[in-house]
């Protein structure tokens, strides 16, 4: 995690480029699969369940261990923890982990003392570093860049001559680095000013999982985040000797040299969009990249055994992430826990909808491993910026791992707070009226929105230049602006006809180019059992592997005219959901009739009880008056609401819970609790009134 503040505007810059209305009744299918609920009695005895995180911030001091202060420090900041509620700790700092290796000893006894600290007051510990980059800026103006915006690592970087002969266990750095094809120098990422390892050099691995296991022997941490499983070079790396047989073993090509166009694409245009998708030896290349960071990623969890492993991935679904090898799903069979960075320290970060598709998806994957926990990573400045972080991951049902990030700055602000200072006040509340637990919750789920990896893995996109992802965060944004509540059908479970039939809730299929001959024979099982399908053009216009089909799939769909398949325009050019609604073809649960709209509801179960979480859509950013963060955007230091009426009235479908005794209740309005008034019954609706006057960001009705 590497550029936390906006590593999704780094992203965005560098690519700049009828049939309803019964499943809507039928509440016995209107929560999301079993699959996302969690028996903790179930879960492996030595695993922890983590809630509300914070991390643990390190600086240079920290290796001056065992001095006096040191261990002082980590004792105070310890009771601070505890006293803030909080339950889990991730370290932060000395990220680049090998640029320590000659100090290995004080930082493993300073963690070692963290852990027994953190543990005296039941508060688990996770490890996070950056297992395959060391800092290597090329010049000066690199240096003062990485001083100016990485000072969160920790620097501590080899001298440029002492760097030749930098190892650990008998490796030398260089020898073990990635090698860029465009001219055999040494793999590199800018825009974090590092030298990148190779992920298929069984030298590194080597000298990898040696360090894990000293790491391990010396400090009894609970679990590491093993972060940056991933190429952040980019898409010209690597050339060295291992990736080139381990390309001509296992599937069969040559790497073609830099520059061939057939392979390469346009190389004018940004880095991260290079490659010739068309061309089926480029979209092998990205799957041998993606490939060698699982066989890395298994032999990480093969090493730790029974503690719990995360890695990063601040998103899944686009398909720019092909070029950095980002892949969660490819990663997931290895992972304990999940990770969503979903919200930095600038204004932009209000417009929170554009990721509640990401974030879902994340729960989503995570649901699937053995129900294992999904968090939401949300850095701040301010105690207002940890606030609404909170709320998101409440809304969204996951774990909220709060981090603070004064060293992301150039100079740290004069009235900067401690990390337990920022989330404290909120998670009191929180223990003290609305102590939830977010993994037994069990979202309804009206419609399930299908994701094609396969779409992203082979680069699909349609004559105007849209990625399937573009369909399914504009679906997205439609479901939570009409509270109805979603769930993901992924490419593997979209072969398995059984489940599919097993709910009955609505598929949206909408520019899923990429079909596979299983998942269409599931599909057609799933429409003739009497299965709802909504269908946006194209369909099935190629396989899984990418290759074009002769015939597109939907023309034997249309011929068949399935009863319940219903045709739709695309999310991303029109608003297929209102068009469903207004037709009567579909039916929400929960129907807003008065006061303003911009509230999104979502419902959730919490062992047969109702709990609904609300969230606003129309917030607004106060900016601090001066400081700004790496992109010039204004950090955040406020929250204000355009939304005037508060006074919500809704008409919701009673027919599978109760509404009585709940109450609207918010950190925001401290311990007031206000009952939510029934003012009318009729055919199975209920009209209810929520008052949320006083609240800005987020309530919960419970």
């Amino acid at each position: 995690m590497r550029y936390p503040c906006n590593r999704r505007k780094f992203i965005q810059l560098a690519v700049m480029s009828g049939a309803g209305v019964a499943a809507a009744n039928n509440f016995s299918f209107l929560y999301a699969n079993d699959r996302h609920t969690t028996n903790l009695n179930n879960c492996p005895a030595t695993t922890f369940i983590p809630n509300r995180v914070a991390s643990w911030w390190t600086s240079i001091e920290d290796l001056q261990w065992p001095q006096k202060q040191i261990s002082d420090k980590i004792k105070r900041r310890a009771e601070g923890f505890a006293k803030a509620n909080i339950d889990t700790a991730v370290n932060f700092g000395f990220h680049i982990r090998f640029d320590f290796a000659d100090y290995f000893g004080q930082l493993h006894g300073y963690y070692a003392d963290v852990c027994e600290a953190l543990h005296q007051q039941g508060i688990h510990f996770m490890e996070h570093y950056s297992c395959n980059h060391i800092s290597r800026p090329k010049d000066e103006a690199e240096l003062r860049k990485m001083n100016t915006f990485q000072r969160h690592h920790v620097l501590l970087y080899h001298d440029v001559i002492a760097a030749k002969y930098a190892r650990y266990e008998g490796h030398l750095f260089n020898d073990v680095c990635q090698v860029d094809l465009r001219d055999g120098s040494l793999g590199y990422a800018p825009q974090y000013q590092l030298n990148t390892f190779c992920h298929s050099n069984p030298n590194y691995l080597d000298m990898h999982q040696k360090y894990l296991q000293r790491l391990l022997k010396e400090v009894p941490l609970d679990g590491i985040m093993v972060d940056d499983m991933c190429n952040y070079a980019g898409p010209t790396v690597c050339g060295c000797t291992w990736c080139r047989e381990r390309f001509r073993k296992e599937y069969g090509h040559e790497i073609p040299s830099f520059g061939e166009k057939d392979f390469w694409g346009d190389t004018t245009k940004e880095t991260l969009e290079w490659g010739n998708y068309a061309n089926p030896v480029f979209r092998d290349w990205l799957r041998m990249k993606v490939d060698a960071i699982t066989d890395h990623l298994k032999m990480i969890k093969t090493t730790m055994g029974e503690k719990s492993l995360m890695t990063c991935c601040s998103n899944t679904g686009p398909l720019v992430l092909n070029a950095l090898s980002l892949d969660l799903e490819k990663l997931a069979p290895q992972l304990d826990f999940f990770v969503l960075e979903n919200v930095g320290t600038n204004v932009q970060n209000v417009d929170w909808i554009k990721m509640d598709a990401e974030a879902l998806l994340q729960k989503d994957i995570a649901a699937e491993k053995d129900n294992r926990p999904a968090m939401a990573l949300s850095y701040t400045i301010y105690e207002t910026g940890a606030y609404f972080g909170w709320a998101l991951s409440r809304f969204w049902g996951v774990s909220n791992w709060c981090s603070t990030l004064n060293a992301r700055l150039p100079e740290d602000p004069p009235d900067a707070m401690e990390q337990e200072a920022v989330i404290g006040k909120t998670n009191h509340w929180e223990k003290q009226f609305s102590d939830l637990d977010y993994n037994i919750g069990k979202d309804f789920a009206e419609v399930r929105l299908v994701y094609s990896r396969d779409c992203k893995v082979n680069g699909w996109r349609n004559k105007d230049g849209h990625e399937h992802w573009d369909s399914v965060a504009a679906w997205s944004e439609q479901l939570v602006k009409n509270n109805v509540g979603y769930g993901f059908v992924r490419s593997a479970a979209l072969e398995n006809a059984d489940a599919l039939s097993k709910e009955k809730t609505p598929l949206i299929l909408d520019t899923v180019a990429c079909v596979s001959d299983k998942q269409f024979a599931a599909i057609k099982t799933y429409l003739l059992n009497g299965g709802i399908a909504w269908l946006a053009l194209p369909f099935g216009t190629h396989d899984e592997k990418g290759f074009a089909r002769p015939v597109a799939l939907s023309e034997e769909l249309k011929k068949h005219r399935y009863k319940n398949l219903v045709m739709i325009s695309s999310a991303v050019t029109s608003t297929p959901l209102q068009h469903l609604i207004a037709t009567g073809k579909f039916k929400p649960v929960i129907k807003q009739i008065k006061s303003d709209k911009r509230w999104a509801v979502r419902m959730r179960m919490y062992n047969g009880k109702l709990v609904l979480h609300c969230m606003n859509a129309a917030l607004t950013a106060i900016p601090h008056p001066t400081l700004k963060d790496l992109s010039d955007i204004p950090i955040l230091v406020g929250l204000d609401s355009a939304i005037k009426d508060n006074e919500q009235e809704y008409e919701i479908n009673t027919a599978a819970f109760s509404l009585s005794g709940l109450s609207v209740m918010s950190p925001e309005l401290n311990g007031v609790q206000r009952p939510v008034s029934i003012v009318g019954k009729s055919n199975g609706l209920t009209t209810s009134r929520i008052n949320l006057d006083g609240v800005k960001v987020y309530a919960v009705v419970q």
